[in-house]
Order: C-alpha cells, then sequence, then structure tokens
C-alpha cells in the first residue's frame, strides 16, 4: 500500500509537469533508490540505512494517584473507618527512540515517554535489549536523552530543520501500538506550529506521515535520510491516525539534548516580560504598519528586560535576527538560549526601529522553594504561572511545578500543575505574592486552585 502511495504521487506529479517522466533517468531527489527490473521507485534504500538508528521502548515505573484530599486527613480515615487507599500504581508503556551517538550509545526520545520509569528497555533493529540510563529529560520541550551500554551502533546524522519546507517528502520510523518497527510516508504540512497546549516550549512541524500511539519519539526523517524531527504527538479524536502529527525540530530537540547530556537538566533564558500577539487590531490602534511580532505588556522590575531597557508597549519583531511571529515564538526563541547570553532585540517604539541587547537571565532564579515560604508547604517549588509548564498560561498565580511525595505539602493536598490563584480570599500573581500571604496568616491558610478545569479548597492549619 505505501508504494502504491509514492507512485501514485510521483505520477500525478508528473502529469501536472512538476516532475520529469517515471521513464525518465537521472532523478536523483524524486526517488531515494529503485529497485527490481523495472527499476520502480523505492523507499527501500533509503529505509536500510534509517531503520536500525530507531529504536523500540519499553517502560515499566509507577505513577501518582489521584485522590481527594480530604482523603489524606488521619481524623477522616479513623472516623469514617475508611481503608488505606495506594498511593501509587504501576504501570507499563512503549515508545520509540532515536541513536543520534553510536560511540557513546545516546538516544534521542520524549520525556513523556519515559517520564515515571523505574526501568527502561532499549530493543534494537537486531533484536538486542539493553537497559538504559535516563541521562537528563525536559518537560517543557518533551524530550529526553537515553545511554545504553552497546557496541556497533548506527546512529542517524542530523539535518537542519530550518531548512524544512511546506511540501518537503518525509518519512515517520517508530513503534506504533506496540507492533514493532513500523514505516510511513508523507510531506510536511505544516511549520511552526504553536499554541496546541501540548508543551510549555512548541514549535512542531506537523506531517501527514501517519503518527500513532507509540511512535512518540520516534525518527521524522528527510529523503536523505537525515534526523529532522522527533515524532511527538498527534490529533487524534478517534484515537488514532488522522494524518494531522507532530514532530519537535531536530534543531530544537538536539539543542536541549547537549544540555541534558552534560548536566542532565536544561537552563531557560528569562527575559522578564509579559507578552501577547501582534494583531491587526492593536496594531491600528497603535497606528502602526506592523501585524505580526509580541507586544510587550509589562517589563518586570530588575529583570533583564528592563535592564535592557524595554518598556511596556514595544513590539518585539526579530531576535538576533530572527523574526518573531508571534508571543509563542518570542517565547520559545529566549527559552532556548541560555542564561547569560547577550541578545539582540530588535524592536519599534512609537513608530520607530530599534535595537536593544539584554542579558538573559535563569529562569530557575524565578522559581522558589516552597518550604521558605512555610513549612506547611515543604515539598513543592514554586514558579509564576506564566512562566511555568504548558498548563500555566491560561490562568495567573503561582503555580505548582512539582511536589515531593509525602510532604508536607503532598499531604495538604498540592499536586504538580495545580495553580494557587488565591490565599484566605486575596489572590497572588507571584511566589513572592503567595509568601507575603503566608506571612499575614500565621494559623490557617485558605488556598484557591485551579486543577484543569477543576476549582478547589485547600485548608492547611
Amino acid at each position: 500500500m505505501q508504494r502504491a502511495y509514492i507512485v501514485f504521487t510521483t505520477i500525478f506529479l508528473s502529469m501536472m509537469g512538476m516532475l520529469p517522466s517515471p521513464v525518465q533517468a537521472h532523478i536523483p531527489v524524486a526517488y531515494p533508490g529503485s529497485g527490481g527490473q523495472n527499476d520502480e521507485p523505492t523507499l527501500a534504500p533509503l529505509l536500510s540505512r534509517v531503520t536500525p538508528a530507531v529504536v523500540n521502548i519499553a517502560v515499566r515505573g509507577h505513577v501518582a494517584m489521584q485522590s481527594n484530599p480530604l482523603l489524606n486527613d488521619p481524623f477522616f480515615h479513623q472516623f469514617f473507618n475508611v481503608p488505606e487507599m495506594p498511593v501509587q500504581r504501576e504501570f507499563k508503556a512503549a515508545g520509540s527512540g532515536v541513536i543520534i551517538n553510536a560511540a557513546k550509545g545516546y538516544v534521542l526520545t520524549n520525556n513523556h515517554v519515559v517520564k515515571n520509569a523505574d526501568k527502561v528497555v532499549v530493543s534494537l533493529k537486531d533484536g538486542r535489549k539493553f537497559t538504559a540510563k535516563v541521562l537528563g529529560s525536559d518537560a517543557d520541550a518533551d524530550v529526553a536523552v537515553l545511554r545504553i551500554p552497546a557496541k556497533h551502533l548506527t546512529a542517524l546524522p542530523l539535518g537542519n530543520s530550518d531548512n524544512l519546507k511546506v511540501g518537503d517528502f518525509v518519512v515517520a520510523v517508530g513503534n506504533p501500538f506496540a507492533l514493532g518497527q513500523t514505516v510511513t510516508s508523507g510531506i510536511v504540512s505544516a511549520l511552526g506550529r504553536s499554541g496546541l497546549g501540548i508543551e510549555g516550549y512548541e514549535n512542531f512541524i506537523q506531517t501527514d506521515a501517519s503518527i500513532n500511539p507509540g511512535n512518540s519519539g520516534g525518527a521524522l526523517v528527510n529523503l536523505r535520510g537525515e534526523l529532522i524531527g522527533i515524532n511527538t504527538a498527534i490529533v487524534a479524536p478517534s484515537g488514532g491516525n488522522v494524518g494531522i502529527g507532530f514532530a519537535i525540530p531536530i534543531n530544537m530537540a538536539h539543542a536541549i539534548a547537549k544540555q541534558l547530556i552534560q548536566s542532565g537538566k536544561v537552563q531557560r533564558g528569562y527575559l522578564g516580560i509579559s507578552i501577547q500577539d501582534m494583531t491587526q487590531d492593536i496594531a491600528k490602534a497603535m497606528g502602526v504598519r506592523v501585524h505580526t511580532g509580541a507586544i510587550v505588556a509589562q517589563v518586570n522590575a530588575g529583570s533583564a528586560a528592563d535592564k535592557a531597557g524595554l518598556k511596556a508597549g514595544d513590539i518585539i519583531t526579530a531576535v538576533n535576527g530572527k523574526a518573531v511571529k508571534n508571543a509563542a515564538v518570542l517565547r520559545n526563541r529566549i527559552g532556548m538560549i541560555q542564561p547569560g547570553s547577550a541578545v539582540t532585540l530588535s524592536i519599534i517604539r512609537d513608530g520607530s526601529h530599534m535595537e536593544l541587547t539584554a542579558v538573559l537571565k535563569s529562569l530557575e532564579t524565578a522559581k522558589i522553594n516552597a518550604g521558605k515560604i512555610d513549612p506547611r508547604l515543604a515539598g513543592a517549588v514554586f514558579v509564576t504561572a506564566k512562566q511555568g509548564l504548558s498548563l500555566f498560561k491560561h490562568v495567573a498565580g503561582v503555580g505548582v511545578q512539582s511536589v515531593q511525595q509525602g510532604s508536607p505539602a503532598w499531604q495538604a493536598g498540592l499536586r504538580a500543575n495545580d495553580i494557587i490563584v488565591a490565599v484566605n480570599r486575596k489572590p497572588v500573581h507571584s511566589p513572592e505574592d503567595l509568601a507575603q500571604a503566608a506571612r499575614d496568616n500565621q494559623e490557617t491558610l485558605v488556598l484557591n486552585i485551579r486543577r484543569g478545569d477543576i476549582a478547589l479548597l485547600l485548608v492547611i492549619r
């Protein structure tokens, strides 16, 4: 079926005058290889080089079970004779990965493939299996790096995802539905997809090459056999492929992977501004002719942006000479640059074009260990919601980035990705606001929480 699709596509393009006739020779781009006596177009030679570098990943681990905070109260257990409930459950999962360094055994995959894993087993195409070590993972961009103790590996060469164009042919390789290695083909359907709420940092390649559950972490390659994306997500109303899949551009994934290999974590640059998309309506109201970019709504005092001279109302149109289409693009660009780096911001202020230089600070400095705010909240890490994970971007408040199981914060009912919008009925917008509210209310803290689409009230004494 796949070969019939390729033949149909090339014949159709030939009929439209877009490609030479299939009977003509010397067509290096349209046909990656040929096979058989009839010299039929085929991807087989390409795939023989690509598929040994794509691995299957099997994961076993434990995840926390959601529970009603009331069930954590010992008095409730005693009074109603409620039996102890397990706090974790075991799970098994399957995904894919790509070998990017044969000598060192580095495997690139998605964070969500290995999240909460106790054991990760990587299976190669030749049948060998290895227990992998997770060198590091980044939830915001959904990237993880594994290492396997194997020799005689095949790695995929990295392409340049910045050179991709809509209409380029691509091949997806992965492990859908745990069936084993599977190959599908298609084209690049769109570039720079963002605002989907799938990850914190989004700049997806969209493709119609069939991607299904289990393909996550697999390879998206061009017709030169170069890795140009890591398959990550699909739009699947029916639970399966409908021709809309998303991959992380390899330039973005590789930049993150290098940090994970070096230090096990990712450090992101932080400007310290609130931004929104530049629209035609805003442009008209401001009397400017620029309809793309990111407009600065607020500049945090003492931030990198403040020191660089950015002001509310400035329109950021480029970072280091690369155009900024909207707020999401700006956030991605800054987030992929390491703290301490100097960036050139092209802006429009009062109709005049200017350039400013900002030295990025670290996003880590915006995070606060909750135990420093109040011992009753120890074990949680707070961050201003607009700076945090993808779930935070629609609600202002204090984001709970992580909660250590069994800690006071956990026992109080806080969970990762919660958003604290008010303390004792007073709105909070930053960890500093929450700290002040805790100091003003020593006896009881009443936290208004947003957990997904649910509003909760936690009372902490």
